[in-house]
């Protein structure tokens, strides 16, 4: 069993960066393969919506004609039985980084030209996700009044999650170097055994 963490932080070893660890740990002692994709290690370009990866019908992604890293970074999501995405909130949402791995995602909708509105390559999926949220303000206030998660689980079902949890972490930026709640680091290791014996 496999899985791969999509992380969009820009700082490693923050609040962010630890929950992945300990749901990854967790994992691990449950016999799962686990691997971290840091988002601003990679290469990715901005989605220049020239439509091209949407044009050819199929369940198949379709191919952007851009080369970097992105391709390989989906190749790796649908070869594992599970996934995590994470990121901290920046400005009410997900950050840059994490907001254009998102729109290169398209290449999972069909939509010609000619037609109004793209259309999901696949119905439904067989992975299981977990999202992981942080946000200075406290997570009963911030999660519910913006839409940080709802595009985090669109994003999970587009690349192939049925069952999708969610961490959220509040007051996540009272001190410089934050580390985890024993509350939190329970659930993040929690959810990582679920998705674990999930697969």
């Amino acid at each position: 069993m496999k899985i791969v963490a999509i992380i969009g932080t820009y700082r490693k070893g923050g609040i962010i960066d630890l929950a992945v660890d300990e749901i990854l740990s967790a994992a691990r002692e449950q016999g799962a393969e686990t691997q971290k994709i840091y988002l601003i290690d990679r290469h990715i370009e901005f989605c220049t919506n020239c439509r091209a990866c949407t044009l050819q019908p199929g369940e198949t992604r379709g191919q952007c004609p851009t080369q970097d890293d992105t391709s390989g970074i989906l190749d790796q999501i649908e070869q594992a039985d599970a996934f995590v995405l994470a990121s901290p909130m920046n400005f009410w949402t997900v950050t840059a980084v994490t907001k254009r791995f998102i729109e290169r995602l398209v290449c999972y909708a069909y939509w010609p030209w000619g037609t109004g509105a793209p259309k999901a390559r696949r119905k439904g999926g067989t992975k299981t996700a977990v999202l992981v949220a942080s946000s200075a303000a406290p997570a009963i206030m911030a999660r519910p009044m913006t839409r940080m998660i709802g595009l985090m689980k669109s994003t999970a079902t587009l690349l192939g999650a049925r069952k999708k949890h969610v961490l959220f972490i509040g007051l996540a930026a009272m001190k410089q170097n934050q580390h985890l709640s024993p509350r939190t680091r329970k659930k993040a290791r929690r959810l990582g055994q679920k998705i674990a014996r999930a697969t």
